[in-house]
């Protein structure tokens, strides 16, 4: 591997980039969301613990979604709460669009000061990801429970238990000035290749796992965030020593809320008729809003 002039960092802010180490073993992927994220929690007057959840979680879900390698597949992470402060986190990603909402209790949350932990905000909850591979592959789904201190954590619980894949995930968030920065790293053993055959050997303590996990443990918070340095130059920093390191660039972020009055018509269209008349204001109009992008869509009779 040949380093990358760090001049170049723009090209891939906002862009996924993946890269794999054959004689490892290993893939991994690693992002970085400035303008999209923004475009996305502007869609609604977050309070500072709840930026930064949701900042989290749709990095998280780019990570996994950058996973899958079908035109159309999609990830879609959702977090659900017994008697937190969270109500629902739910964000998805298809294809370098990404989406993401949280619904959360006000009174609760005020109470639980600036920076409350991942249990405050979800008490006893879980985490639910689902893969929609496309091309006929199949629906899975894996749920875990929201233990640990962040949603990260889980997410390597999820890879280990459902998929029985050592993984390793970093992410950093940061607010400043009304622009917020959300970046992260996901990085996998993958003994019997990428894909097609058992992983029962896979296990945390195979000597190849351990050398990466130390190297990628070694990424700083203020590396994944400095936009200075370009995904290219973080990679070459961790991995530089290693005989082959190989990298792709990966689809380009963008906000991807898919609400329209013509989809909305077509979800409407399912229900009876007399549902649709109690879902009726008095001007006879459907008003469907999209917790997405906070907009609202007048579908007329």
């Amino acid at each position: 591997m040949t380093q990358t002039p760090q001049a170049d960092n723009e090209t891939y802010a906002g862009r996924t980039l993946a890269f794999t180490i054959p004689s490892r073993d290993t893939r991994g992927r690693i992002v970085r969301l400035d303008r999209s994220l923004d475009e996305i929690l502007a869609a609604h007057d977050y309070p500072a613990p709840i930026t930064h959840l949701l900042a989290e979680a749709l990095v998280l879900a780019t990570l996994m979604g950058s996973l899958l390698k079908d035109d159309g597949s999609q990830v879609t992470m959702q977090a659900q709460t017994e008697a937190g402060a969270v109500n629902l986190l739910v964000c998805d990603y298809k294809g370098g669009e990404l989406r993401g909402y949280v619904d959360f209790d006000h009174a609760r949350l005020a109470e639980l000061g600036a920076n409350p932990s991942l249990f405050a905000l979800f008490g006893k909850g879980y985490l639910a990801i689902t893969f929609d591979v496309a091309k006929g592959k199949g629906r899975y789904q894996g749920i875990v429970p929201l233990e640990g201190e962040t949603l990260a954590e889980a997410c390597e619980t999820y890879f280990y238990q459902s998929e029985q894949v050592p993984t390793l995930i970093r992410t950093a968030v940061r607010s400043e000035g009304g622009k917020s920065t959300a970046a992260g790293m996901l990085v996998q053993h993958l003994p019997d290749g990428e894909e097609g055959r058992e992983r029962l050997h896979a296990r945390l303590d195979h000597p190849e796992w351990e050398h990466v996990a130390v190297l990628a443990g070694s990424l700083k918070y203020e590396e994944l965030l400095d936009p200075e340095l370009s995904l290219e130059a973080i990679v070459w920093r961790l991995f530089h020593e290693e005989d082959e390191v190989r990298i792709e660039h990966g689809a380009q972020i963008e906000r991807g809320c898919r609400c329209s009055i013509e989809h909305y018509r077509d979800v409407l269209q399912k229900f009876p008729e007399a549902d649709r008349e109690d879902m009726r204001n008095d001007d006879g109009i459907i008003v469907v809003d999209c917790a997405f992008c906070s907009r609202k869509f007048p579908i007329e009779a």
